[in-house]
């Protein structure tokens, strides 16, 4: 009974192996052991490929990369032996449906996936290629982030947005902008894009003022309301980034609404251009739509393969019965993305690589799961196939095509064009080499890299509303807000600033100028003016500038400082007045004295006038003793006559007459030097004589930081926070005066009596303040800050570089010396103390004309002595002839000698004065 047990059961088993065997799938069988592993070169090989097929891009990419593979396939030189098998799916523009399709198509054992197009779908997608080592070559996901080291198998044949974002931001410079709005779809790829330009803009210091995103598929309504948003918005620059197959319904609304005419600035990326390519014949309706648009397309140099690649399309393109299948330059992209995979392929097995696949332990299905994952296979080889695609370097129909570090096409470049009429041309080029030029970026890319702004170059651009002009690029918000405009409310110099009971509700010097700068906008600005203090006091401005920085007001006009801690927090206008700290102290009259003939030159002045006197008659008298009996006589009558000579020349009175050439020369120059010092003298103590000269006992700042005496300063001003941080002075020592008066009893007083020793304040307000108080006063030493007075306006306001060229017109025209002889014409005053010392005549001014006398008077006698020297030896020679005929006389002692040498030198110096003995 148990041995008939046993046998029933073992048959059982047998039965249950052989229905095991019949039932069970030979495939899965095939699985169930190791790799599957093709030999080295298998004889077909699977490429996948995936995208939206009915879209501007997908269309143009079918054609492109069904032509690659027939090219490869038919290409004897590439991959002998093996053919691409092409697998092409849909992701129909769906995230979900784009992963479910993906997943379809890594069932197939392919060993690269071309595409997606999406941005948003390759994010997804990515996930999937990196779990299974599969290559993805993207030719339309432009989305920077994809570049990150997050997707390490997405390989992206196109150009990253990167780049293009960079190229817009050189637009934006180039015409002068300083804000843009951002008109962008909210997926992947349009927040990614205009990240980058926000960052790209930053860099040229400007900045996208207001983002404006509408969801994919927005309806035309919701594009309605958000441009309505942004067209009360001060910014006219869009940058539209959106999807192509969307993108014209944006330029649809726009021109509805009016925000297609003039003054107004549109840039597209790269849908719009891939757009209008792709549509054949023009459309006329939607060429009116884009008048003046600026737009970038991709850059592919004209080369012969590419215009082959072009002949051939069109010979092709009216075959796809399903539609229009134009061409754009993802088509380029798409067709290279296939030659890579396949070159990259041929190099992969010439160097002994094999494909092979296996199971993930990963994806095996639970026992609740119906996905069959189990079918996804890893391909084993694939990072040693996606190092070999990363190296790869020839020239397709798109260009070079060779990686950077970071996985991006090397050489990336754009084509400027500019959209009017019923089609486009290309105004310039842009490339990371050089920035905007008119020359093809490949010529240049044998020169130096040069993007300095002097080498930006574009040709002329029309605008919309057939504008030649570059537009402004901002109009003053047209919401129904006008601008607040603070004004201080002054409780002294109200000439400048103050309180109205007139509309606009403030008058002054600066409201006038800024009203005659407005006038001159060519657009209105409505403003209101809102008084700033509560007039008992000068508010303060570092806090009404601050005021103006956080928002509470949109500008400052009055009489505000242009300093630098101020500038950090605000803009300001081109200044309308010049400003500086001076030094204003209480002074008292010189009176003139018994002696002030003397002034006129100083000490070391006199004397060396006087040395030179007695020179000069000194070397006259040895040029003309010889000569000259009006020299000679007794030696008193000769000194006296010296004397006499060189003082007389001062007043041209001399009586004596110069018989020698020498003698004349050297009074002849003596004369005009004596003429020179007369005539200084004249007038210098004529200039002491006639003009008040006043003294004080501070000379400048340096005196009066030096000492220790109370300064007034002006309350509310900057003058208070610059004498104390930047002059160290102490704030004990520092007095606030709130008005005119205050100013002029402190310094009546004086230190001693409970005043000030002296005021510190900005030059306006002392010119005022001197006039006012009949000139009693006066500024001491130099001003020591240059400054000026403009308008405050918050960061990157627009309307502060209008009302500069606003300004410097008045300036030019005349208006503003106008406005300021209307409010501040006063009597003039002096306003530097004559200081007696300065006046003063020294011998710097002079020593010239001193050098050249004493030249003249050393020649003079170097002439006559070497004259005298030869008369002497000629008149020696002959007297040594006669010696020679006398008798031998015996010798003579030594004390004879040097009585006979002192007798040749007395004969010398008779010989000198006297001329030959007689």
């Amino acid at each position: 009974m148990d041995m008939l047990l046993r046998r029933l059961l073992m048959a059982r088993i047998r039965l249950l192996f052989v229905v095991f065997i019949v039932c069970v799938p030979m495939e899965v069988m095939g699985k169930a052991g190791n790799a599957n592993v093709s030999s080295s070169r298998p004889s077909v090989v699977n490429i996948g490929a995936l995208f939206t097929l009915n879209s501007v891009i997908g269309r143009a990419a079918k054609r492109a990369l069904a032509a690659a593979v027939d090219d490869v396939n038919s290409d004897s030189s590439i991959l002998k032996g093996t053919k691409l098998n092409f697998i092409i799916v849909d992701t129909n523009c769906s995230g979900f449906i784009g992963t479910m399709e993906a997943l379809r198509l890594v069932e197939n054992d392919v060993v690269a996936a071309i595409g997606p197009q999406s941005s948003g779908i390759a994010h997804v997608i990515s996930h999937v290629v990196n779990e299974l080592h599969v290559p993805l070559l993207s030719f339309g996901a432009t989305d920077p982030t994809l570049s990150s080291l997050q997707y390490p198998y997405l390989i992206r044949t196109t150009q990253s947005d990167y780049f293009q974002m960079f190229a817009i931001a050189d637009l934006v410079t180039y015409f002068g902008w300083r804000e843009v709005i951002a008109v962008f779809v909210d997926d992947d790829y349009g927040r990614s894009g205009i990240s980058v330009l926000g960052d790209a803009l930053a860099k040229k210091r400007s900045k996208i003022s207001y983002k404006a995103a509408f969801n994919p598929g927005a309806t035309k309504n919701a594009i309605n309301d958000l441009l309505v948003e942004i067209n009360l918005m001060e910014s006219r620059v869009y940058v539209v980034h959106v999807n192509p197959d969307s993108g014209l319904q944006i330029f649809s609304v726009a021109q509805k609404l009016g925000m297609m005419s003039k003054g107004y600035v549109w840039i597209a990326t790269d849908w719009l251009p891939s757009v209008l390519d792709s549509t054949e014949p023009v459309d006329t309706n939607t060429m009116n739509l884009l008048q003046g648009v600026v737009a970038l397309r991709h850059y592919t140099p004209d080369t012969d393969m590419k215009t082959r690649f072009l002949s051939r399309w069109n010979n092709l393109k009216y075959k796809d019965r399903k539609g229009p299948a134009g061409f754009n330059s993802y088509a380029l992209f798409a067709y290279d993305s296939v030659w890579l995979a396949a070159r990259a392929l041929d190099a992969f097995f010439n160097e002994g690589g094999i494909v092979s696949f296996s199971d993930d332990p990963k994806l095996q299905d639970g026992n609740e799961s119906s996905l069959n994952l189990s079918l996804l296979r890893v391909f084993n080889e694939g990072q040693q196939y996606l190092q070999t695609l990363l190296r790869m370097n020839f020239t397709g129909v798109s260009g070079q095509i060779q990686f950077d570090p970071d996985k991006n096409l090397v050489h990336p470049a754009y084509d400027i064009i500019n959209i009017g009429g019923t089609g486009s041309r290309r105004i310039g080029y842009w490339s990371n080499h050089s920035g905007l030029s008119i020359v093809p970026p490949e010529i240049l890319y044998g020169k130096p890299s040069n993007t300095s702004p002097s080498n930006q170059h574009l040709y002329t651009t029309i605008w919309p509303g057939e504008n030649p002009e570059v537009p402004r690029g901002w109009v003053f918000p047209n919401n129904g807000k006008p601008l607040r405009i603070a004004v201080p409310n002054r409780a002294s110099y109200r000439d400048f600033v103050s309180k109205d009971k007139n509309p606009p509700g403030v008058k002054g010097y600066c409201i006038d100028v800024f009203e005659a700068a407005i006038n001159l906008l060519p657009y209105p600005v409505p403003r209101t003016y809102i008084l700033y203090g509560d007039g008992k006091r000068n508010p303060s401005y570092n806090g009404l500038v601050d005021a103006v920085a956080q928002n509470t007001y949109d500008a400052a006009v009055g009489d505000i400082a242009v300093v630098t801690n101020r500038t950090k927090i605000v803009d300001f206008t081109q200044p309308y007045m010049e400003s500086g700290l001076v030094v204003v102290a209480p002074v008292k009259e010189v009176k003139s004295s018994a002696w002030a003939f003397l002034k006129p030159f100083t000490v070391q002045m006199w004397c060396v006038t006087g040395a030179f006197f007695l020179l000069v008659g000194t070397v006259v008298w040895i040029l003309e003793h010889r000569i000259n009996h009006e020299f000679r006589g007794p030696p008193r009558q000769q000194l006296i006559t010296v004397f006499w000579f060189s003082f007389s020349t001062m007043f041209f009175s001399h009586r004596e007459n110069t018989a020698s050439t020498l003698g004349r020369l050297v009074v002849i120059i003596w004369l005009f030097v004596v003429l020179i010092i007369n005539s200084s003298y004249t007038a210098s103590l004529t200039s002491i004589l006639t003009v008040q000269e006043l003294t004080s006992g501070i000379g400048g700042i340096d005196s009066l930081i030096s000492s220790s005496e109370p300064i007034g300063v002006q309350d509310g001003s900057f003058t208070w926070n610059y004498l104390v941080q930047e002059l160290n002075i102490a704030e004990s020592r520092l007095v606030k005066l709130k008005n005119q008066d205050e100013y002029f009893s402190a310094l009546k007083l004086g230190p001693k009596s409970g005043g000030v020793a002296a005021i510190v304040d900005e030059l306006p307000y002392i010119e005022l303040f001197l006039s006012d108080s009949n000139c009693a006063f006066r500024t001491v030493g130099q001003e020591f800050t240059k400054s000026g007075w403009g308008f405050a306006f918050q960061k990157d306001s627009p309307l502060a570089v209008d009302l500069s060229t606003a300004i410097l017109q008045l300036s030019e025209n005349g208006d503003l010396q106008k406005i300021h002889n209307k409010w501040l014409t006063r009597a003039e005053c002096s306003m530097q103390i004559n200081e007696v010392d300065s006046s003063r005549l020294s011998l710097s001014s002079f020593w010239g004309l001193f050098l050249i006398c004493g030249l003249a008077c050393f020649i003079a006698l170097t002439i006559f002595f070497c004259r005298v020297l030869c008369q002497y030896r000629k008149f020696a020679v002959e007297e040594g002839q006669v010696a020679e005929v006398e008798e031998i006389q015996p010798a003579r002692p030594r004390r004879a000698l040097f009585s006979a040498l002192f007798g040749d030198l007395g004969l010398l110096f008779n010989y000198c004065n006297f001329g030959s003995p007689t």
